[in-house]
């Protein structure tokens, strides 16, 4: 048996149409799980309850936790310790190994530009503060040999289903489909990563199921020579026959959108990511597992 956790989610979803390749159990786990392929065990679980955390865990080999908290410091700060807690504290008690699906919010921002596996963690905002918090709790429970644990983290995402949580999709091509301006942060002549969706959810379930994996931390498979914020535009707009046109919103701005949206409110912490070159490394993962990246190129026409 082998368990996603948070299994409503876009990776989630992708995850679970992969894990029949390695296994002919899975369960999906969620408040309101829904079935991918119509094979799956599906449990209904709040992970933020210790007891329901223990029976959704029970009977898993492997165990996934790809949960999506609201975008919202307090929640992140109040639910994100106590769920990593719980999901440890089931994979002791079931003897389950666990992969933590995580991003890069706790990397300094002075490693924006060069981001790998060995960059130094030192958040600088109130989210990026909590995903170490977390990471902690991990590591902790794995080198007292509580638990078997893996990290699989991800650039931003694109995908075909990726929907509201990708700058690319919701953004750019949401609008440019509709003959509005592309929505962008920051500076659109900044190069940006993106982990594709589907090689992220093919390189979980890798990890999931490689002896080598345990005790590791993993940059998911994300293309090399990624595009500018306006090189991204432009070609979104072409292949979908749309004019290029585009607006930026810079800190100012998302302070005065944040007074009317919630969201922008709590996007302005994160808006370093967007004032210089993102660019996200994944060799570690690439040479070990010999993956084959999806391009941009390949990409982004699968999202229009």
């Amino acid at each position: 048996m082998q368990t996603i956790l948070g299994a409503g989610g876009i990776i989630g979803t992708e995850l679970a149409r992969v894990l029949p390749e390695y296994t002919d159990k899975v369960r999906l786990v969620a408040r309101n799980p829904k079935a991918v392929t119509g094979k799956e065990e599906l449990f209904k679980a709040d992970l933020s309850d210790a007891e329901s955390t223990l029976k959704a865990v029970a009977g898993s080999e492997v165990v996934y936790l790809c949960v999506g908290l609201n975008y919202h410091l307090p929640t992140w700060q109040k639910m994100w310790p106590i769920i990593m807690q719980n999901v440890i504290e089931a994979c002791a008690s079931h003897q389950a190994k666990l992969v933590f699906f995580d991003n890069i919010y706790m990397y300094h921002p002075s490693e924006i530009g060069d981001i790998r596996e060995t960059s130094v963690k030192d958040p600088q905002t109130g989210k990026g503060k909590v995903r170490l918090q977390i990471l902690e709790l991990l590591w902790a429970a794995h080198h007292a040999g509580r638990i078997q644990a893996t990290v699989a983290r991800a650039a931003d995402f694109y995908g075909p289903n990726a929907g509201s949580v990708s700058v690319l999709n919701e953004g750019v091509l949401k609008p440019l489909k509709l003959g509005k301006a592309a929505n962008w942060f920051g500076r659109t002549d900044k190069k940006h990563s993106f982990t594709y969706t589907i090689d992220a959810a093919k390189a979980t379930a890798i990890l999931g199921n490689s002896d080598i994996a345990w005790g590791e931390e993993w940059h998911l498979p994300t293309a090399k020579n990624p595009l500018s914020g306006e090189e991204y535009i432009q070609t979104l707009a072409a292949l979908v026959g749309a004019k290029p046109k585009k607006q930026v919103a810079g800190k100012f701005i998302l302070g005065i959108l944040g007074l009317f949206n919630p969201l922008m409110k709590e996007f302005v912490e994160m808006l370093y990511q967007y004032d210089r070159d993102y660019i996200f490394h994944s060799d570690k993962f690439e040479q070990a597992f010999e993956f084959e990246v999806t391009p941009y190129s390949e990409g982004l026409k699968t999202i229009v």
